[in-house]
């Protein structure tokens, strides 16, 4: 017997079951097969799981969480993998740095958009120009990262401040768009300062409404070297406040559940946009164009910076998130556009707006 194990030894689990099934027996074989090809996979996902802390740099209070956090990654790196191996996707998904948790630690610690729905047709923020479908006369295609008019992409960190990073990029991006000057505009600012509303609260989300109208209030905003981000709360410096780098004037509302409306305003600038950024397809974005599951429960904001389309003739737009470089294309999404109904995807037109310098 031995040394029939031996001369199998390098052939498959599959075979050697088989052939020492004939001779032992199922019911004495395969179930220490099976058991020890679980062993086998339960320390792939086990060696995965180092791995992937080496390169994020994750560590553990102690062994209990440790134990949790590994079985978390290795659901959702099981969920990458059978996404990733089923063929004509439009997107794939990867084991980020997020990956070690729920969708609901995630989404109470990573997003932060506080979207309040307002009459705002009847605002004067509201910009009636945009209400024609007509887009004969804007770009095919922009990308404005490509004219320098986008900055560096940051991580918000467990804080709820996606909706401050939006409002200062877009006034980074405006700001360069205008005078040719590029900035890094401090987020940190926007948490301590811009709490006028009850709406807005720093780190327990906004939106960037209440962002421009601080900013319109306070005379401008400062710069992040000046102002440092903390990914934390803290009562407003209004010393560092007060030394301005970037003005704005005004803010407009682009006209809800309106791509075409859309599409002219970021061919004229960035713009920030409320998106359903919830389940495991959003928050493990690897590459591609997004066409996967979400709904139009607003819980994000990020800075749409372009609109494009792939060869096959897909739409898309490019945001522009707050959650690494590590994330999806190097920090961005390409997300569908026109994808059929008039919220977009992930209800990504039904609540955008720009700031005016």
């Amino acid at each position: 017997m031995a040394l029939v194990v031996r001369e199998l030894g390098m052939m498959s689990t599959t075979i050697l079951c088989a052939v020492l099934v004939l001779i032992l027996g199922y019911s004495k074989v395969c179930p220490l097969v099976e058991c020890r090809r679980l062993g086998q996979d339960e320390a792939s996902s086990q060696d995965k799981h180092e791995q992937w802390m080496s390169v994020h740099g994750r560590s553990y209070i102690d062994d209990v969480e440790k134990e949790k956090r590994s079985n978390i990654f290795a659901d959702n790196a099981a969920y990458v993998e059978k996404f990733n191996s089923q063929e004509n996707r439009s997107f794939t998904l990867k084991t980020n740095s997020y990956a070690d948790l729920t969708d609901n630690e995630f989404m109470n610690a990573h997003t932060g958009g506080k979207y309040r729905r307002s009459n705002r047709s009847s605002s004067s923020q509201f910009d009636s120009s945009f209400i024609s479908d007509s887009i004969t006369n804007v770009p095919s295609s922009i990308d404005w990262r490509q004219k320098g008019a986008v900055s560096p992409v940051r991580e918000q960190l467990q804080c709820g401040s996606c909706w401050a990073f939006a409002s200062a990029e877009a006034v980074e991006s405006l700001t360069k768009i205008r005078t040719g000057k590029a900035y890094i505009l401090s987020v940190q600012q926007l948490l301590d300062c811009a709490t006028q509303n009850p709406n807005s609260r720093g780190c327990g989300g906004g939106n960037p409404e209440d962002a421009f109208d601080y900013l319109i209030s306070n005379g401008g905003i400062t710069t992040e070297s000046n102002y440092p981000y903390k990914a934390k709360d803290g009562s407003c410096d209004r010393k560092r406040a007060s030394q301005i780098a970037a003005r704005i004037s005004d803010y407009k509302y682009v006209p809800e559940n309106n791509e075409n409306a859309l599409l002219k305003a970021v061919a004229k600038q960035p713009v920030t946009a409320f998106v359903n950024s919830e389940g495991k397809e959003f928050r493990l974005y690897s590459s591609g164009v997004f066409t996967g599951s979400c709904g139009t429960t607003l819980d994000h904001v990020v800075l749409i910076v372009g609109y494009g389309q792939v060869e096959d003739g897909t739409k898309y737009w490019v945001i522009k998130n707050s959650w690494g470089e590590q994330w999806g294309e190097k920090g961005y999404m390409r997300i569908q556009r026109n994808s059929g109904p008039a919220q977009g995807k992930c209800g990504i037109a039904m609540s955008a707006s720009y700031p005016i310098a």
